[in-house]
């Protein structure tokens, strides 16, 4: 196998560290060619991932021996035991992490002592990294950035860092992204948190968990504080179940804290995402809580060609028409785009394994994949459409409509 293939497969995880079969079958095409401390490298960091991992322990085992990986897959019941962890260590200079962690321990921001129902994203964004979508960036500047800068205006017209913003929207689309973004234009640390953070098994624990989280992070104040899945915290009281009384009672804690945020807690503003906003119980909807709504479209064409380029960096690529991409995919969410591409490539990879030689993406790739995958916003924007036409007499989806009209879909 040459090694510009080995280059092309070693870029395909880099982009995509996560395909830990991927990794498993190079490290066992490396330990063929007599590459064992790569080799050994890769079994690795499978097994950081997936400690229990039969195959990954096999490729590793044989590593540290220095003999050619095996043709058959590994009995997982004939290698935990039969592995020097210390020796390989030794021989191939390896670092792993302990098999368990110490009681007391906390696996994530090196020990960090954060509340561990809520999360610090250090990492700085703000909306010029926002690729396209210049009408929602430009309602987020006037609505809610402007009115907080220069900080001494504010100020003297009462303004201040506080209160609640809900994006919407189809899935995919970088609610996340953009509310970081907002966060990063506030110059302010977001603090991140999900329904499966909340909510617990024993009766009071959900509660007492949104307790700790605000109040974690009004220590943490000034901040924008991200609640994903917000209709699952604060789903409809009415459509809930008499079997279900915790979830009311999770409901009911979420508008408790909201008032404390609106009332006396400066410099901490909720936000929020969900892609059903009108499961969300109006009570959460009113002033002071959430009583501000921002609709997050799937990407415009300069947004989609930001996604493209940026999703085939790194890859080995030959003739790859960008305008031609973005004209065939409206409508594509940047979760449907990202696909998109790595299917691209899983079409040319198989080729080149195939052909024995490297076949760089091209559009035939790119043409072959996008006659198996259609944009995952079309079953959003049409449920979307019944509430425009049903439940909107306040106006709350002025917005929305707009944009399914502009789409033709109403």
């Amino acid at each position: 196998m040459s090694d510009a293939l080995f280059d092309n497969l070693f870029a395909a995880l880099e982009a995509a560290p996560e395909q830990h079969d991927l990794r498993l079958q190079v490290a066992r095409m490396l330990l063929e060619r007599g590459r064992v401390d790569e080799a050994a490298e890769h079994a690795s960091i499978v097994l950081r991932a997936r400690p229990s991992d039969a195959a990954a322990l096999e490729v590793l085992t044989r590593a540290a021996s220095g003999t050619a990986a095996p043709h058959e897959p590994p009995d997982a019941t004939n290698v935990e035991g039969g592995f020097d962890w210390s020796q390989a260590e030794d021989d191939l200079d390896l670092d792993l992490p302990p098999p368990f962690v110490s009681q007391g321990e906390k696996v994530g921001a090196g020990g960090s002592d954060v509340d561990p129902v809520l999360d610090i994203d250090t990492e700085v964004v703000v909306l010029d990294d926002v690729g396209g979508l210049d009408s929602v960036k430009q309602r987020i500047n006037e609505a809610f950035l402007d009115p907080m800068r220069p900080p001494e205006i504010a100020q003297a017209f009462g303004t201040s860092l506080r209160g609640g913003l809900i994006l919407y929207g189809p899935p995919g689309c970088g609610k996340t992204f953009i509310a970081k973004a907002i966060a990063g234009g506030l110059g302010v640390r977001f603090l991140t948190a999900s329904i499966a953070d909340v909510m617990g098994p024993y009766q009071g624990e959900s509660e007492k968990n949104l307790q700790r989280l605000f109040a974690a992070a009004r220590e943490l104040a000034p901040a924008v504080l991200f609640l994903d899945e917000i209709d699952g915290l604060g789903a409809k009281r009415s459509g809930i179940g008499s079997g279900f009384s915790g979830m009311r009672a999770v409901v009911n804690q979420l508008l408790i804290e909201l008032d404390s945020v609106g009332s006396d807690n400066d410099g901490l503003f909720v936000l929020a995402a969900t892609n059903q906003p009108w499961e969300v119980d109006q009570a959460l909807l009113r002033p002071g809580r959430f009583d501000r709504m921002l609709l997050v479209v799937p990407p415009d064409a300069p947004a989609r060609a930001a996604i493209v380029q940026k999703a085939f960096a790194r890859r080995p690529i030959a003739g790859i028409d960008v305008d031609a991409i973005v004209a065939r995919t409206e409508g594509f969410s940047g979760a449907d785009l990202t696909h998109l591409v790595e299917a691209s490539a899983q079409k040319a990879l198989t080729r080149s394994l195939g052909d024995g030689q490297v076949r760089p993406i091209g559009m035939d790739d790119v043409v072959a994949a996008l006659a198996e995958i259609r944009p995952s916003t079309t079953s959003w924007l049409q449920s979307a459409r019944n509430v425009v036409e049903f439940a909107n007499a306040d106006g709350r989806y002025d917005e929305l409509e707009a944009y399914l009209k502009s789409r033709r879909i109403r």
